[in-house]
C-alpha cells in the first residue's frame, strides 16, 4: 500500500508526527482475465459471497506509528527531516527490529473485532516492502521471530493470526510484497537506493536476482505449506512484474520504471502455491493477466458497475497501520461504501492497524461494533447476492440473490430527515409486499408514474434501510 502526498518526520522524537493523503493510489488494471482453472473460478465465487474483509497491517511502522515502509524509500513525495542522512535514517527505522516486542499480541481480539463487523475474510500482512518478516522465515534473520518477541511463544505471529481468524470462520488471505527493501538482493549496498525498485541492473547482475528470485520463492513457499489452510495469495508492489507486461496504462501510472525487467516467474511461484492449495486465488496487483484473480482498486470505488471480481482496499482511518490519535471513518461511512461497492459488484476490504504492543485501539473496536450492528441486520442484502441490471437510483442501490428471485433495495440514510423513500428502474411484483430486513416490517408500496413510492417506516435506523421484494418479471 501506498501514501502520497505530504509526510512530516521529526527524527529525534520517539513518536513521529505523519501527515498523508493517498493520493497516488495502486491503480486499478483496465483490463481483466478470467482464470481458466476450474477449481480457481469456484474459488472466487465462494469469495464473491463474503462481500467485507479485514486487512491488518502491522510491522516495524507500528512501533513509531507511521507510514508502513515507504518512509525509507527514496522517491522525491517522500519528505523526511532533511538534517537526517539518508542511511542514517533507514539504519533508524531498520533498527526498530530490536525494539517491537509485542507482549500483548492478541489475534483472538482482532478477529473478534472483524466477526462483530460482519467481515468474512482476512488479508494479514506477512512481509511489506521494507521486509520485516511477520512470520518465522527460514530464509532471513529479519523478522518478528529473531528479535526480542523470539522468546514469545506466539513469536510466529502469521500462524496464530490466521489460527485465530479461522476459528471464526474467516477466508484466509496471506499479504506478501515481491519488493524486499532489505534484501542485498533486491536493493544492494553497491549502490544507492534510488526509488522503489531494485537498484541494479539485472541484465549485468543475473546471479544477484535469481537469488532473489529464489528467496521470494522460498518465503511465498513456506507461507503457503507451514501455515495451514490459504485461500489467497495477495501480493503487492506490482512494479515488481515482467518487463512485457509494462503497457501504456502501466506507463501513464507515472511511477519509476526500470530498463530491465522483474520478472520472479510468477507460473511457478502459483503452481507451486497450488499444489499446497488447490483453487488458490492469487493476487497479483495490477499485473493484469492469469494471475490477477480479482482486481483491487485502492482508496477508491469504480465509477461503474463491473461483472468481475474486484475489491475496494480502504483504510478505516487515515492510515493503513497504527498511527496515533488517526482521525476514523464514521460507521455510516463505512456501511455506505460497504453497500455501493456491493451493488457495483465488489467487496470491501477494510484496512486497521494494530498498535505495536498487539492489541487494536479501542476506538477502532468500537467503530467496528457499530458497523457490525447493521449488519447483523441488513446482511441478507450484501452477503451471498450478486450485482441486478438496475443498482442505483439517487440514495438507493440494489443487489440481488444469485437466483434473481429476490431483490435487495437498499436506501441510505443521511443527516437530513426523511419522510419517504422512492426509486425507479426495480419494480417490486405487483400484489407483492416490500419487507425491511431489519424488523421484518411488510411494507405496502404504491407505482406513480413508474417510480415505486412509500412511507418511511417506523424504525430507529439512521444509517441505511435495507429492504427486500419479488423483483418484477420482465
Amino acid at each position: 500500500m501506498k501514501f502520497k502526498n505530504y509526510l512530516l518526520f521529526c527524527f529525534g522524537l520517539i513518536a513521529l508526527n505523519v501527515s498523508a493523503q493517498q493520493n497516488d493510489i495502486m491503480p486499478q488494471s483496465e483490463i481483466y482475465e478470467w482464470p481458466k482453472d476450474a477449481a480457481v473460478k469456484q474459488k472466487l465465487e465462494s469469495w464473491q459471497d463474503k462481500k467485507f474483509g479485514m486487512i491488518i497491517h502491522w510491522g516495524l511502522y507500528a512501533v513509531p506509528g507511521i507510514i508502513e515502509s515507504w518512509s525509507i524509500c527514496s522517491e522525491d513525495w517522500i519528505d523526511r527531516d532533511s538534517t537526517i542522512k539518508y542511511e542514517d535514517y533507514k539504519k533508524w527505522y531498520w533498527g526498530f527490529s530490536e525494539k517491537f516486542n509485542p507482549t500483548k499480541f492478541n489475534p483472538e481480539q482482532w478477529a473478534k473485532a472483524g466477526k462483530s463487523a460482519g467481515m468474512k475474510y482476512l488479508v494479514f500482512t506477512t512481509k511489506h516492502h521494507d521486509g520485516f518478516a511477520m512470520f518465522d522465515t527460514k530464509q532471513s534473520d529479519f523478522s518478528i521471530a529473531k528479535g526480542p518477541f523470539a522468546s514469545n511463544p506466539r513469536k510466529d505471529v502469521a500462524k496464530y493470526v490466521f489460527e485465530a481468524f479461522r476459528k471464526e470462520n474467516f477466508m484466509i488471505g496471506a499479504y506478501f510484497s515481491k519488493p524486499d527493501w532489505h534484501s542485498q538482493y533486491y536493493w544492494w549496498d553497491k549502490y544507492a537506493t534510488a526509488n522503489r525498485n531494485n537498484n541494479y541492473d539485472i541484465r549485468k547482475n543475473p546471479w544477484r536476482w535469481n537469488q532473489f528470485k529464489s528467496f521470494t520463492q522460498n518465503q511465498i513457499g513456506e507461507l503457503m505449506n507451514n501455515y495451514g489452510s490459504i485461500d489467497i495469495l495477495w501480493l503487492d508492489g506490482g512494479w515488481v512484474r515482467p518487463r512485457a507486461s509494462v503497457n501504456k496504462e502501466v506507463l501513464s501510472w507515472g511511477a519509476p520504471i526500470p530498463d530491465w525487467s522483474q520478472d520472479i516467474d510468477m507460473p511457478k511461484i502459483a503452481a507451486d502455491a497450488r499444489k499446497a492449495h488447490p483453487g488458490l486465488i492469487v493476487v497479483d496487483r495490477t499485473v493484469h493477466g492469469q494471475y490477477e484473480n480479482y482486481q483491487t482498486p485502492e482508496q477508491k470505488i469504480p465509477e461503474t458497475q463491473l461483472d468481475y471480481p474486484w475489491e475496494s482496499c480502504m483504510t478505516l482511518g487515515g492510515a493503513w497501520g497504527f498511527v496515533a490519535n488517526d482521525r476514523y471513518k464514521p460507521a455510516r461511512e463505512v456501511v455506505h461504501k460497504l453497500v455501493e461497492i456491493v451493488a457495483k459488484g465488489g467487496s470491501l476490504l477494510l484496512g486497521i492497524g494494530p498498535k505495536a504492543d498487539g492489541t487494536l485501539p479501542d476506538n477502532v473496536i468500537a467503530r467496528l461494533g457499530e458497523v457490525g450492528q447493521w449488519t447483523a441486520k441488513n446482511g441478507a442484502a450484501i452477503y451471498g447476492t450478486r450485482i441486478t441490471k438496475n443498482y442505483h437510483d439517487g440514495q438507493n442501490w440494489f443487489t440481488q440473490s444469485k437466483d434473481g428471485k429476490t431483490v435487495y433495495g437498499i436506501s441510505l440514510v443521511d443527516n437530513n430527515p426523511v419522510k419517504e423513500i422512492s426509486w425507479k428502474g426495480s419494480i417490486p411484483k405487483k400484489g407483492t409486499a416490500i419487507t425491511l430486513l431489519s424488523n421484518n416490517q411488510k411494507i405496502k408500496w404504491k407505482l406513480v408514474d413508474g417510480k415505486v413510492h412509500f412511507d418511511f417506516p417506523k424504525t430507529d435506523e439512521h444509517i441505511a434501510l435495507a429492504f427486500s421484494f419479488t423483483p418484477e418479471t420482465e
